[in-house]
């Protein structure tokens, strides 16, 4: 498979650069939804579903107040969402422990396992580029990633395990 044209360091900046990088972001983001797509279609679900279900799973009696701060989506597109998943029993949800109002989320038996579906389609993608592209390509993968990623995102990703990528060599 031919790679992307290797890039000058020092023309890294230059539009054509970015562009060529914004495409790969697209196409790449594409090639890792196509399995997750063809799983969620047929139950008439699409990438919100997915995104619930994953961060759902990841944080099992998390509050919706907490799940819209990570998507980021109007209050309205979650409540959509949610009810479907609720309805087709994917997810439970339950008032909070200490504050009733609260709505805690958590999977379903059934929501557990069209997650694990779901992610072993991804984790079989993501591990063959991560074999095929080589150890220095994915911390450098993960480095831009995590560099793309708001403040919210980096305080989620380091209190989940993700960690920063490790500085660049040389680096202070």
């Amino acid at each position: 498979m031919p790679e992307p044209r290797p890039s000058n360091p020092l023309l890294f900046l230059r539009e054509e650069e970015i562009r060529q990088g914004m495409e790969l972001l697209y196409f790449g983001y594409r090639g890792f939804t196509a399995g997750p797509d063809s799983v969620l279609r047929p139950l008439g679900f699409g990438r919100a579903h997915h995104r619930v279900l994953y961060f759902v799973g990841r944080n099992p009696n998390m509050t919706v107040s907490a799940l819209l701060g990570i998507l980021r989506i109007t209050k309205q597109s979650l409540s959509r969402v949610l009810k479907e998943l609720v309805a087709k029993g994917f997810v439970l949800q339950r008032p909070g422990t200490t504050d009733r109002r609260q709505r805690c989320l958590a999977l379903s038996a059934a929501g557990e396992a069209l997650e694990k579906q779901l992610f072993e389609a991804q984790r079989q993608t993501l591990a063959r580029a991560y074999r095929e592209a080589g150890a220095q390509a994915v911390e450098g993968f993960r480095r831009v990633l995590f560099m793309l990623a708001d403040v919210d995102g980096h305080a989620y990703l380091l209190g989940h395990g993700a960690g920063a990528p490790p500085a660049r060599r040389g680096a202070r």
